[in-house]
Order: C-alpha cells, then sequence, then structure tokens
C-alpha cells in the first residue's frame, strides 16, 4: 500500500470517529441522527447494504447507552401505545423495502420530516395532539414507513412530536423504541451479513466508540439544554435528516 493509500484510509477512519461522535450527541439530545449521517459515509467505502448493518451495529451501542442513562425518562404510556407498533411497523416495513422503496417515496417522507421540522420551529405542532387510538395508528404508519424509506429514527420522531413530551421524556421514549428496534435488527444483520461486516469490523469499532463519546458528550448537554432551545434543534435535525432522505443520500 502506498504512502498516499495509507493516509487516505487515516483520513478516512478519522472523519468516520469525528462523525461518530457528532452524530452520538446529536442523538443524545434529540433522539435519533446515528444513522441518518453515518450511513452514507460509510456507503461510500462499503456498498450501502453493508453500511446500514455495520452502523446499525453502533447504532445499538449507542442506543444501549442512551436507554441507561435515560431509562428514568420514558413515557410508559406512549412507549406502549406508539413505540410497539412503530417497531412492529419499522421491522415489516424493512421488509419491504428493496420491493417498494422508491425515489418518490423517498422524497414524500422526506418532505414529511421536512414539513413537520417547519412546524416545529414556527409553533404550529403545539396545535396538534395525538392520544387515543391515534397513538397506535401513528406508532404503526411512523415505523413502517420509517422502515420502508430506510430512515426509521426520523419519521419516529417527527410522529412522536404530537405527544406533547417533555425534551427528556421525547429523548428516552426515542430511545426505548430505537433499542428495542436494534435488538430484533442487529441479530438478524449479523446472520445475514456476518461474513462481509468481518470485512469491516475496524471501521464499525471506531464509529461505535465514537459514537459512544458523543453520548457521554451529548447527553448533560440535554439536561442543560432549555425547553425551547431543545425544539428548535430537534426541528433543524429534522429539516436536515429529511432533505438527506428527500433527495436519497
Amino acid at each position: 500500500m502506498s504512502v498516499f493509500a495509507i493516509i487516505e484510509a487515516m483520513l478516512y477512519d478519522i472523519i468516520l470517529f469525528v462523525l461518530g461522535i457528532f452524530t452520538g450527541g446529536t442523538a443524545a439530545i434529540v433522539g435519533f441522527g446515528i444513522s441518518s449521517f453515518l450511513t452514507p459515509v460509510l456507503a461510500i467505502k462499503t456498498g450501502f447494504g453493508v453500511a446500514v448493518a455495520a452502523v446499525g451495529i453502533a447504532h445499538l451501542f449507542g442506543s444501549l447507552l442512551r436507554f441507561w442513562l435515560l431509562k428514568k425518562q420514558i413515557n410508559r404510556k406512549v412507549f406502549i401505545r406508539f413505540g410497539i407498533l412503530s417497531v412492529v411497523g419499522g421491522l415489516l416495513g424493512a421488509l419491504l423495502q428493496s420491493w417498494a422503496g422508491s425515489a418518490i417515496l423517498a422524497a414524500i417522507f422526506g418532505g414529511l420530516m421536512i414539513l413537520t421540522g417547519v412546524s416545529s420551529l414556527f409553533g404550529w405542532s403545539d396545535k396538534i395532539t395525538i392520544k387515543g387510538s391515534l397513538s397506535w395508528i401513528a406508532g404503526l404508519l411512523s415505523g413502517f414507513f420509517g422502515g420502508l424509506v430506510g430512515n426509521q429514527g426520523g419519521l419516529r420522531a417527527a410522529g412522536l412530536t404530537g405527544f406533547k413530551l417533555s425534551k427528556t421524556e421525547f429523548v428516552a421514549t426515542a430511545t426505548a423504541v430505537a433499542l428495542a428496534v436494534d435488538i430484533f435488527r442487529t441479530p438478524v444483520y449479523i446472520a445475514t451479513r456476518g461474513a462481509e461486516l468481518a470485512q469491516f469490523i475496524p471501521e464499525i469499532v471506531i464509529m461505535s466508540v465514537g459514537v459512544v463519546i458523543g453520548t457521554l458528550l451529548g447527553a448533560p448537554l440535554l439536561r442543560r439544554l432549555p425547553e425551547k432551545y431543545f425544539r428548535v434543534a430537534l426541528a433543524i435535525v429534522l429539516i436536515v435528516v429529511g432533505a438527506f432522505v428527500a433527495i436519497g443520500i
């Protein structure tokens, strides 16, 4: 391997590590964002399918740590009503992704995330409250379409904005749902792509360490962040991730 190739590989690993810290911190503050930002970067080297599985492992470590830090703040009622069906819907959507996925679907649901972010930013979403049987429907649909377009975290967060949760309840509940999804999908990734993933163990370790560090750095920021600024941060991340989804990144 030439010196140039070695330097290029080192720079790529540094980018993965720094991005892992950034995405781990982002998820610690708003409840999602790891897969949205890490997957496209890793896919440059591994291809999209392997990148989804590899980032999923790093995502599991981040979800576990956030869950441990925030487990007392989980809104159990919302988790049961919204979260369980969100997990089921997400798994169904993921199974149908290769059959039904399209650029048009991604553009539509990316646009919905952007609309949710803009609505939250300007306070329009404050007039919308999800309760009763709508909780089950919102969970199922957000999970299903999130799995279908490959971005469950963003659409899950968009669905949760209608529950009027406090910042810590929002992140904790979103994390509990994400962890449930991770627990089901990670063994599938390992079983179906184990040989391919083994080739990228260094990258998985680098991302995972970065995500853990970012989570530990971001968690204290969530506690100190005023509620109104949390809403702004959540809205901005929804808009950015929605744009990523809409243009197919």
